[in-house]
């Protein structure tokens, strides 16, 4: 951790997360806490074809059955939704088709879950079979049928090309160019907590829902768009939240299907789904094959980068326009890349669909680019962590795809894991069976771009201060396990003097609390931070003015401190908070206060500039040490050495805590997780539908982690804060494969690096083969001519080269003119025609 004194009094100390207690005693309430009077219990048929048309649906036994309340079909919700504006592809309920197994057609409302389910085993669904889709390749290869009726062509969802200073010209002039070919298995969130929603309607028409959801404000867009409601009559209370981690981030069909059997029964109707369903809810990591090509000089400097993705993204759209660009967006912020090509495919396939996980879509590209550069450095004869210290982005710099770089400790991380680590008395050293490895990343402290385009705020918070001396802080963010509402309070309490404990939070009601637009891409401490801070500015600066005068000395002569205000000349003249908001109140009325935030905006004017900008990049470097049995070819890791660039930790306490779950989560990938299928006779059915059978790491896997916060402020951060939610995950899949490879001398090139994967490699080292398991090609797709962009260096002005400005992946702008956004909720603010 950072040893400088801290300037602040509540940032930068370790305390507990302010629900620490609800949590432990039980007290806190989540979404399959709830109940209310007279409340239903719904259930979902689900598709058993991974593709088919539905041919009919009788629901006339379920119907009668004693105890069932309403039965729904996709004909009684027709209006589609979506998270992303250009793919509103999903219905609550399956229409005229389902896309993969477990696709919702039909649902029940009943007076116990036993009956709900019995109702619907009752319901007679005819379906006639499609041809099913089972692969990136088997998609690129199949025009008919295609899952859907929109996207770049056939089944292709999404394809990107773009060049950024001429990649083909720079390589001419490269001594030393490789290419290499890996793949990323997709797997999934597996939070301890599964879906639930609770929907009720008041008696004047008014429609509430309770959910498990990291994005309130765009579920609450879906429900009034899919319902047709006034927005105003909306309401969406995120509950407490038994971990996120991406997966539920779009708005989902069973939060829909329970608020219209509400409306229908006139009764409270709740779902919670199996840990089955969860698995088909998914909205986990897209399955990546991935081929770089970088060209360098003898002398270990990189003059150029083509990387080319193919994303598996399952049946739906989600957020896979983005997904794909964010594949190919950040390779350039953590290493000096002058001339950088981009080309990535996005496909559907029938399979539960992919979205945002942990890192959202950077743990593919990171995985291969951190192997790649591995492989480089031992062609070179260099030491890659010593490599990787010469060929850093510098900070404060634009990248050649016009990303904008604040402050960049990576360098403090890398020299900082390779002391802790031992490192160079370990790399190349150890005995066989054993090795380290190391790798980099970079991620985003929140997008610069919201997913609907417009000119409010990402981010507001509103502040009310009482006589007795307490305060309500109001926003619209989703605490998912990771203590943002303990960040919230943490911020206000340092600008106010006060403790965390004074201060009541509110978040995640849409009623209640501004607009937030959600928890995902690591952007709450940035965006709800930043908010806070403005609005307890604005407060303090309300309460000085009135004590000013009250203690009959200047304004800028009062502090704040200790739950006082006083002179900073004379500390004797002074009074109570409490005292200070009456003072305030009896002059102007009731104290409050809001503030907001909006990221700066993206130099890049090219399609497709909005995936990537962020208000500050993290930096995390991390050392895995590993032991591999060569006779069965399992893999241990027996300690992880991990440095993260934080900026300044707002609690370091949490902090530790989120880089160690991602540590966690990262080697869970490294080893073992992958969801997979069984797709004889294209049946597609999930190998690993529970708990029993999906592998994640148990606390027999979990390695030993030394963890380390490098603290320099980052200038455009909350108190110099950047994020740490995703970014430790990134370096560790990497890590862990450079180890196996400095253990074992094998390349496993795909993940998990499972124990069938490394012995294979072994037994092909032993024959003479070339040591190494992965893919050995990628598709050979005809993708369009890469749109060209001139970089910084070459005097761009971020534009393509025919000039278009750039569009993002919303595509759908709203018109905020004439309308004064301080202070003011937006949330369900209905979605405008496509332009």
């Amino acid at each position: 951790m950072g040893t400088n004194e801290s300037p602040f009094r509540v940032i930068g100390t370790p305390r507990p997360k302010i629900d620490a207690v609800a949590k432990v005693t039980g007290a806190l309430l989540f979404a399959d806490d709830l109940v209310r009077p007279r409340m239903l219990h719904c259930k979902l048929l689900r598709a058993p074809h991974p593709h088919a048309l539905i041919v009919g649906i009788d629901t006339t036994r379920a119907a009668v059955l004693p105890g069932v309340a309403a039965v729904l079909t996709g004909r009684d919700l027709p209006v589609p939704f979506g998270i992303l504006p250009v793919s509103q592809d999903e219905h609550a309920l399956c229409i005229e088709r389902v896309r993969f197994v477990g696709d919702g057609v039909a649902a029940v409302a009943a007076v116990d879950e036993d009956t709900a389910l019995a109702a619907c085993e009752l319901i007679d669904v005819e379906y006639e079979p499609l041809r099913a889709i089972a692969s990136i390749e088997d998609a690129l290869a199949t025009r008919e049928p295609a899952l859907h009726d929109y996207g770049d062509d056939a089944n292709v969802h999404k394809r990107v090309a773009l060049d950024f200073g001429g990649v083909d010209d720079a390589m001419q002039g490269a001594d030393v160019v490789r290419e290499d070919v890996f793949f990323y298995e997709g797997n999934t969130h597996l939070a301890m907590e599964q879906h639930a929603a609770l929907a009720e309607w008041s008696a004047d028409g008014r429609l509430t829902l309770w959910s498990s959801t990291q994005t309130p404000h765009y579920v609450h867009r879906a429900l009034s768009k899919v319902l047709e409601l006034d927005p105003a009559h909306v309401r969406v209370i995120a509950t407490p939240n038994g971990g996120g981690f991406g997966g539920k981030s779009d708005p989902f069909g069973h939060e829909i299907v329970v608020a219209e059997l509400a409306r229908r029964t006139g009764r409270p109707v709740k779902i919670c789904l199996t840990r089955e369903e969860v698995f088909y809810c998914h909205r986990g990591r897209h399955p990546t094959l991935m081929k770089i090509k970088t060209g360098l000089t003898r002398d270990g400097r990189i003059l150029a980068m083509d990387f080319t993705s193919f994303l598996d993204g399952g049946a739906y759209g989600s957020y896979g326009v983005a997904s794909t660009y964010y594949t190919g967006a950040l390779q350039t912020v953590t290493y000096q890349v002058p001339a950088y090509r981009f080309r990535g495919v996005r496909v559907f396939t029938n399979k539960p669909p992919c979205g945002p996980k942990r890192g959202h879509g950077t743990p593919q590209p990171r995985f291969a680019l951190e192997c790649h550069l591995d492989k480089i450095a031992e062609q070179l004869g260099v030491d890659p962590a010593e490599w990787r210290q010469r060929i850093l982005q510098p900070p404060n710099s634009v990248t050649a795809n016009w990303l904008r770089i604040g402050s960049m400790a990576l360098g403090h991380c890398i020299s900082t894991v390779v002391q802790a680590s031992g490192w160079a008395q370990k790399f190349r050293q150890l005995p066989f069976g054993h090795g380290v490895g190391i790798a980099c990343s970079s991620y985003i402290s929140g997008a610069g771009l919201p997913i609907y385009w417009n000119n409010m705020p990402h981010s507001s918070v509103q502040l009310k201060l009482d006589r007795s001396g307490g305060v309500a802080a109001f926003c619209g963010s989703t605490d998912i396990g990771q203590g943002s509402d303990s960040v919230l309070a943490f911020c206000v309490a340092e600008v106010l003097g006060i403790e965390p404990i004074d201060i009541r939070v509110v978040t995640g009601d849409t009623d209640l609390a501004p607009v937030d637009l959600g928890s995902y891409s690591s952007r709450v401490t940035m965006m709800t931070g930043h908010a806070a801070i403005q609005a307890a500015v604005r407060a303090r600066d309300v309460l000085a003015l009135a004590v000013a005068a009250k203690l009959g000395v200047a304004g800028d002569r009062l502090t704040v401190a200790g739950r006082r205000v006083f002179d900073a000349e004379d500390p004797r003249r002074s009074v109570s908070f409490a005292e200070a908001v009456q003072i305030a109140e009896s002059g102007q009325g009731a104290v409050g206060t809001v503030g907001s935030y909006t990221p700066p905006r993206s130099p890049g004017r090219y399609k497709g500039a909005g995936v990537g900008p962020s208000p500050a990049y993290s930096y995390s470097c991390a050392v895995a040490e590993v032991e591999v049995e060569p006779s069965t070819g399992i893999v241990r890791v027996p300690k992880v050495w991990i440095a993260h660039d934080i900026g300044q930790a707002i609690n370091p306490l949490l902090a530790l805590g989120q880089v160690e779950g991602s540590v966690y989560m990262g080697l869970g990938e490294a080893l073992m997780e992958e969801m997979t299928y069984r797709d004889a006779e294209r049946r597609m059915v999930h190998h690993h539908p529970s708990m029993l059978e999906y592998k994640t790491p148990t606390t027999l896997e979990m390695c030993d982690v030394e963890s380390f916060l490098i603290e320099e402020a980052e200038p455009g951060g909350p108190f110099g804060a950047k994020e740490v939610g995703q970014g430790p995950l990134l370096p560790i899949p990497p890590a862990v494969a450079n180890a196996v490879y400095d253990a074992v001398g094998v390349r496993i090139d795909q993940v998990p690096c499972a124990p069938h994967a490394v012995l294979r490699a072994l037994r092909d080292k032993m024959k003479g083969k070339d040591g190494r398991y992965g893919p050995t090609r990628v598709p050979d797709y005809n993708f369009p001519e890469a749109s060209l962009v001139r970089t910084p260096a070459q005097g761009g002005d971020g534009r393509e080269a025919n000039g278009r400005p750039h569009d993002e992946v919303g595509e759908n702008r709203e018109s905020t003119a004439g309308v004064s956004t301080a202070g003011v909720s937006t949330a369900g603010a209905p979605p405008q025609e496509k332009r």
